[in-house]
């Protein structure tokens, strides 16, 4: 129950972080698209009033009669595609000289006609696409008497040795539907982008989260079992004691000949003190110095070095836990997992120093107390 809640909130999260990445990558997107787009459009639009207003400056400039101009130029425009844009001819009247729309040929320009750009200021991409937002934001573009020819002028260039002006239009009802269309391409590609991104993500900590979980079971059975062996092994450091305990009273009687020594001396400041081995509970070396700690908490000091002191004392009742310490069975308290595969021996009374066994050790101790 509780790895579905963290999937749930790791897709909700993810889902969260992208719906708000996406809504802003988008709107830069669809903005710097339909720049280019708009872009493309207006020096389209330029070119072309630019190329209609020169070369009928070019004819009236070598004699050509004005009404013959007009003709042609009407010839000229009178099948354009309204779709997108298209230019018209109007004089400084305001009257409509040359339209693709014939019936506005010798009308006044429509009041309703919007000149988003001036003879002496030019029309930008990004004017352009504020002026398409403020218009869809003020509940869209502005229905004309013909829904086809819906424009608004946004390039004007005069003609040479005329009263005349080249209008270049611009159907902001189509462009504004090509930039819905781009916004919603965008949308389904991000939606699809984030339904694949979320569901790989998802899937991907699944997996993760699937794999840590198995190397913690394993870590987790690796510890258990190493808890059952600790726990054996301080099971049968009691047993062991108990058995040394009955055994000892039966080794002290046992012939004085026996290599192994029943006194150690000792010294104590100037004094010296013999003590009897069963009353030692663990023997170190520090700075040197060999210290002799007895079960009332006791210490004194012997000349006597580590190793010989180890070659004289019973191995049924002490063992050399390592270089510095050599450990009475009788004084273990308890035996803990220590760094890598190493054990800790807590004895009684409590060492200033950890005893460490080795992980080298660990099997010889096993078998020293019969496991």
């Amino acid at each position: 129950m509780r790895k579905d809640r963290l999937y749930f909130f790791t897709f909700l999260s993810i889902s969260i972080i992208f719906i708000v990445i996406a809504s802003i990558a988008i709107q830069f997107f669809v903005k710097a698209s339909a720049n280019q787009l708009l872009e493309t459009q207006l020096e389209s639009s330029k070119r072309e009033a630019k190329e209609i207003a020169n070369l009928v400056g070019y004819e009236l400039e070598n004699g050509i009669n004005k009404e013959i101009v007009i003709q042609n130029v009407q010839q000229s425009i009178e099948s354009t595609n309204l779709e997108t844009g298209f230019v018209s001819v109007f004089d400084w009247s305001g009257k409509e000289v040359c339209h693709p729309d014939i019936k506005r040929v010798g009308q006044l320009v429509s009041p309703n006609q919007s000149f988003v750009s001036s003879v002496t200021d030019d029309l930008s991409s990004e004017d352009f696409y504020d002026l398409l937002q403020n218009k869809q934001e003020a509940g869209g573009v502005r229905n004309f008497e013909d829904s086809e020819q819906e424009s608004e002028v946004i390039y004007l260039y005069p003609v040479a040795n005329s009263d005349w002006i080249i209008a270049a239009h611009a159907n902001t009802s189509k462009i504004s539907s090509q930039i819905d269309a781009l916004r919603n391409k965008f949308y389904n590609i991000l939606l699809i982008m984030g339904f694949i991104i979320i569901l790989s993500s998802v899937i991907t900590v699944r997996l993760i989260g699937s794999a840590y979980e198995k190397r913690l079971e394993l870590k987790n059975q690796k510890l258990e079992d190493e808890v059952i062996n600790l726990s054996k092994l301080n099971r049968a450091v009691g047993d062991y004691q108990q058995k040394v305990s009955e055994t000892q009273p039966e080794k002290i009687t046992d012939n004085t000949n026996d290599k192994n020594k029943k006194r150690i001396l000792t010294y104590v400041r100037n004094e010296l003190l013999p003590i009897a081995t069963e009353d030692i509970a663990h023997i170190y070396t520090e700075n040197t110095i060999t210290y002799v700690v007895c079960f009332d908490g006791k210490r004194s000091t012997t000349n006597v070095s580590l190793d010989e002191l180890f070659s004289n004392l019973d191995s049924s009742f002490f063992y050399r836990a390592n270089r510095q310490f050599i450990i009475a069975i009788s004084a273990i308290d308890k035996i803990v997992k220590y760094g890598n595969n190493q054990l800790k021996i807590l004895v009684n009374p409590n060492s200033e120093v950890d005893i460490i066994i080795s992980k080298n050790k660990a099997a010889e101790f096993k078998q020293w107390l019969n496991l």
